[in-house]
C-alpha cells in the first residue's frame, strides 16, 4: 500500500490569485513524510533520540495543475529506492475533491549519525529499522 496524507490548504499557503505557492509543496512532502515514519513505527523523534537524522539531500517538484485555497490536497508517497544508507521518496499531489494529479516529485536522503554527522548504516547500527524501511519498501511497491 502507498501511504497517504491528506491536507488541508490554508490560506496563508496561497499567493494572491489564491493559488497555493509552490514552496508550500516541499513542507507537505516533508508533513507526508514525518507522519508515514510514524506510520511504519519510527516517528522522527524516536529517530532523533536513537542519534540518528535523516536530512534532506535533494528535492524536486514538478506542477501539473494548480490547487487553490479551501481544497483539500491528497499526498500519496512511496520509498523508490533505499539501501541501508540512503532512500529516495516519490510524491504525487491529487486534489481531493476532483481526483486530479496535480503535483509529482521526490526527495532524497542519507542516514547519519547525529553526533559525528557522518553517514550511518542502518544494517550495522540499527537493524530493527532497517526491517521497518524494508518492509515500507516492500508494502509501497507501485502495481
Amino acid at each position: 500500500m502507498i501511504f497517504e496524507y491528506e491536507h488541508l490548504i490554508q490560506f496563508y499557503e496561497t499567493d494572491a490569485m489564491r493559488i497555493v505557492h509552490h514552496s508550500n509543496y516541499l513542507r507537505w512532502f516533508e508533513e507526508a513524510r514525518l507522519v508515514w515514519l510514524s506510520d511504519i513505527g519510527y516517528s522522527y523523534k524516536q529517530m532523533e533520540d536513537e542519534g540518528i537524522m535523516i536530512p534532506v539531500l535533494s528535492a524536486q517538484a514538478e506542477y501539473k495543475q494548480m490547487l487553490a485555497f479551501g481544497s483539500t490536497a491528497i499526498i500519496r508517497l512511496r520509498i523508490s529506492h533505499f539501501t541501508p544508507v540512503r532512500m529516495t521518496v516519490e510524491y504525487k499531489v491529487y486534489n481531493k475533491e476532483t481526483g486530479d494529479l496535480t503535483t509529482t516529485g521526490s526527495t532524497s536522503h542519507c542516514f547519519l549519525d547525529a553526533e559525528t554527522q557522518r553517514p550511518l548504516s542502518l544494517k550495522r547500527n540499527h537493524p530493527d529499522i532497517l526491517a521497518a524501511f524494508e518492509k515500507a519498501q516492500a508494502d509501497s511497491k507501485e502495481d
